[in-house]
């Protein structure tokens, strides 16, 4: 068996070990390596078939490993906790209120949660003022029979984006960041000692 040969080889056992693995990653990049190989002996023997065979496949290979290792990478920051919501701006409806304005009560069904844009909120049972860049009423989707877990009142006049449970379980499954932003946002609300956020 000569160098050439080897090569030929050598792609075809690489990819049968890229059919064999069990996580993308590894996959896709055993599936290039193999691809770079069967395209090399395709190059050295003169076939165009094998050329063309294995050479297709390493543009899509490339792209799905970009897109997975950047999805590792934004589910790492997400469970950090560095995680900009400015993202979130294109999505459901902003609404303003103005000072005294109740968004919910205690015991209200829950339907969405709010994202506060400006002004200030306050959860009156907790005495817990919300700012800018703050979440709230993500609780409520997990609570028994979708009930609110405290009041939200406006405290000075501002602006929350509203998002229906809908769009945030939406959100949810097409953004894994987000997902696990809101996994640690609602796991550390959880374990406050005393302290519930609606």
């Amino acid at each position: 068996m000569n160098g050439i040969e080897a090569i030929g080889y050598l792609g075809a056992l690489l990819a049968a070990v890229s059919a064999g693995t069990r996580t993308m990653i590894p996959f896709r990049i055993a599936a290039l390596g193999a691809s770079a190989l069967l395209l090399a002996y395709g190059a050295v023997v003169s076939s165009g078939p094998v050329m063309l065979a294995a050479g297709l496949p390493i543009p899509l290979h490339a792209w799905r490993l970009a897109q997975m290792l950047r999805l590792v990478r934004d589910t790492g920051r997400a469970a950090t906790g560095d995680l900009s919501l400015d993202w979130l701006k294109p999505f459901g409806t902003s609404r303003r209120f103005q000072a005294g304005d109740v968004l919910f009560l205690k015991d209200d069904p829950a339907e969405e949660m709010y994202l506060i844009e400006s002004g200030r909120f306050r959860i009156a049972e907790h005495g817990l003022d919300l700012a800018p860049g703050d979440i709230v009423g993500e609780l409520g989707m997990l609570s028994p029979g979708n009930r609110r877990t405290g009041s939200l009142a406006c405290v000075e006049a501002g602006t929350a984006r509203c998002l229906t449970y809908a769009e945030v379980r939406q959100l949810y499954y097409q953004n894994p960041q987000f997902g696990f932003y809101l996994l640690r946002l609602t796991s550390g609300r959880l374990f406050e000692a005393g302290v519930e956020r609606p």
